[in-house]
């Protein structure tokens, strides 16, 4: 929902993150993120829920709480993210990556299919973050400082749905077991804390990076981040430019170098890694005793966070950012063997301490500490309440009932959570001129009420084009959705004719099997025939096929048409015989029937006889017919027009008959 005190997106950015002093935001540091601003507290967690009550309601942002305005006209759309064009790839690229999830369905066994479904979810994956850095590149290039706030503050849930899809995907794809369970944690951590990038790059780019203000920031970054590496690497250049220090760096340098870490291959077990923590952490422990690092406040600091110092970690809160940060570091270098279910306790007292009672959790951190408490059920209510739309919750809820871990929970009403949120979603996307045609494909594969759902949005999508009605048309008769058909066929059908587009008219019509709808169409080509005296979109009639056998109408309308073209081709015994079947068979409209006898008059008149005496009295019973069963007999008579009509053709077929009784005459004398 949108409504008319600003975009949907600010509300969810400040939802998430909160006021000022609150949790920040996992995006990059060069990203400008609206999380530090400070918002009315009456909207915080409102999400989807509070603000359409608040919208239903008419209270507005500044006219006081619940006061209700007069003065504003609230606009309520559905899932406005769908029309952000930068969004587009989002939808798109990831409709691709969920139709190749379901056509996976031959469900490959063990490890196999566990790696097919984190690939899937890296996918998904990449897919934000591309949209990410799309719409951060936006930002930079536009001089719109109100489309910079709204691009900067879509970066930010962006960088939100990623942090979380992340967690989710360690936790609960994967089921990363005790040990790769905190490498896949770290990864997480330095993956979405990027403000020690920016740090490194201003210490190394220094002349002295040792003698930069930053450089233990950066040192401490390094060793919270469990990237010892590249923290060896910067302490060397502290102790080469300080000879004094070689000693406590060679020592310190050393402890770092042995941190037993858990390893992906599985080479080891857990209580070898325990046993070898356990002697690394007594080493660090006693030279930290030794005092060996009294003399350098800094390496001090440092060892006390190799053993797990909480008050020590805590220290370098501002640097770690936020409480999972401060969980992944804590887990490093406390408990590096954790295991899943032991999660949620080491979480929730994290978050404790980390806050410690300066500030309440924003939504998410509830969602992620949903998420380290393996409430699964709770993170996609969460995300469903602060979102803006359907697509995280949609494709995450997918991905987790391919692993198998929705399958026990259904909604009261029939329908499983999967399925509600795909047909939310799928529904979301038919209300866009061009993204309804992904719906489709989210629809075809909700089992239980795709189908009903489909066939509602599929004749409420306005048909602006005959192309686009094509597609529309084409999608249904794959789906066998007959009734859909039969009505797009109508309303394209009364479209053209509107436009006076017969032959577009009657084609949309024999698609749509209307038979009273074709019958009028025919008439409209007979009478503007008897207008103008020619057939228009002869291609379409001399192709009608068995088509034409839809109605009487639109038969005669195809043999009165094959008539014409025998004539043309001087074939003229064929077009006398199909002339005189129109007319006996009574399939031709009896205000034609003066037409059709009218067309007769050359043939009469050919110097070779067409018509026998039987045929020629057919004729003459038709014309008294005409003249004796008219209703309008009195007006009939009075027209001089018809009048000489009629007694021209009387003359003719007088004429005629006389020729063919002499000639049958001649014959049978012969």
């Amino acid at each position: 929902l949108c409504f008319a005190w600003g975009p949907a997106e600010v509300l969810v950015c400040e939802t998430l993150f909160g006021r000022a002093g609150g949790s920040r935001c996992p995006c990059p540091s060069r990203c400008p993120c609206p999380s530090r601003s400070p918002c009315p507290s009456r909207f915080w967690g409102e999400g989807r829920a509070g603000a359409a009550a608040r919208a239903l309601t008419g209270s507005v942002a500044g006219t006081g709480d619940g006061a209700p305005s007069s003065s504003r006209v609230f606009v309520v759309r559905r899932d406005q993210d769908i029309y952000i064009q930068t969004l587009r790839k989002l939808f798109n690229e990831s409709h691709g990556i969920f139709m190749g999830l379901q056509r996976s369905e031959e469900e490959l066994a063990g490890k196999s299919r566990k790696a097919q479904l984190v690939q899937v979810s890296k996918n998904y994956r990449s897919v934000i973050r591309a949209c990410m850095e799309d719409m951060h590149q936006a930002a930079v290039s536009t001089r719109d400082p109100a489309l910079q706030g709204q691009y900067s503050t879509q970066v930010s849930i962006l960088s939100a749905m990623e942090l979380i899809w992340n967690l989710c995907e360690i936790l609960f794809v994967e089921a990363a077991t005790a040990g790769p369970l905190l490498l896949r944690l770290l990864d997480w951590v330095r993956l979405h804390v990027c403000d020690v990038d920016s740090m490194v790059r201003e210490v190394l780019s220094s002349e002295s990076p040792s003698k930069h203000k930053l450089f233990w920031n950066v040192v401490d970054v390094f060793v919270l981040q469990g990237r010892m590496d590249e923290a060896r690497h910067l302490l060397s250049k502290e102790a080469n430019a300080n000879p004094t220090s070689m000693n406590m760096y060679k020592i310190l340098d050393d402890l770092m170098k042995k941190m037993p870490v858990p390893s992906l291959g599985n080479t080891q077990t857990l209580t070898e890694l325990e046993l070898k923590w356990q002697h690394w952490h007594e080493e660090c422990q006693r030279y930290l005793q030794d005092g060996t690092f009294a003399s350098n406040p800094h390496m001090e600091s440092i060892c006390k966070i190799l053993l797990g110092d909480e008050d020590a970690i805590l220290e370098k809160k501002e640097l770690m950012t936020t409480w999972y940060h401060f969980l992944v570091t804590r887990l490093l270098y406390s408990h590096p063997t954790v295991k899943p279910m032991e999660l949620r306790f080491y979480a929730q007292s994290s978050m404790d301490l980390f806050l410690g009672g300066e500030s309440s959790p924003e939504p998410l951190d509830m969602i992620l500490m949903a998420a380290f408490e393996f409430e699964m059920h709770q993170v996609i209510k969460e995300c469903s309440i602060v979102l803006s739309n359907w697509w995280f919750v949609a494709h995450l809820t997918d991905l987790l009932d391919h692993c198998k871990l929705l399958q026990s929970h259904n909604l009261y009403f029939g329908s499983n959570m999967r399925e509600f949120l795909l047909l939310e979603y799928a529904s979301g996307l038919f209300s866009h001129h061009s993204l309804w045609q992904l719906g489709v494909d989210y629809f075809d594969h909700c089992p239980e009420y795709g189908r009903v759902y489909l066939e509602l949005h599929i004749e409420r999508i306005p048909l602006s084009t005959e192309q686009k009605a094509l597609k529309v048309l084409r999608i249904c008769e794959q789906r066998q959705m007959h009734e859909q058909v039969r009505s797009i066929c109508k309303i394209m059908a009364m479209k053209a004719l509107r436009n006076n587009r017969l032959g577009s008219a009657l084609s949309w019509s024999i698609r749509a099997k209307d038979a009273a709808f074709a019958t009028l169409i025919s008439d409209r080509f007979l009478k503007d025939y008897c207008e103008k005296g020619c057939f228009s979109d002869l291609d379409l009639i001399d192709n009608l096929g068995p088509s034409m056998l839809l109605s009487d109408r639109l038969t005669f309308l195809g043999k009165y048409r094959e008539f014409h073209r025998l004539y043309g081709e001087k074939r003229f015994p064929e077009a006398a015989r199909l002339l005189l079947t129109l007319m006996t068979a009574h399939i031709a409209p009896c205000s034609f029937w003066m037409t059709l006898l009218t067309d007769a008059l050359p043939l009469l008149e050919q110097k070779e006889v067409i018509f026998s005496a039987e045929q020629t009295y057919e004729l003459m019973r038709c014309l008294e017919d005409l003249t004796a069963g008219n209703p309008d007999k009195q007006k009939f008579q009075d027209d001089d027009v018809e009048t000489t009509k009629v007694e021209m053709l009387r003359l003719a077929l007088a004429r005629n008959l006389a020729r063919v009784i002499v000639k049958e005459g001649t014959v049978e004398g012969s």
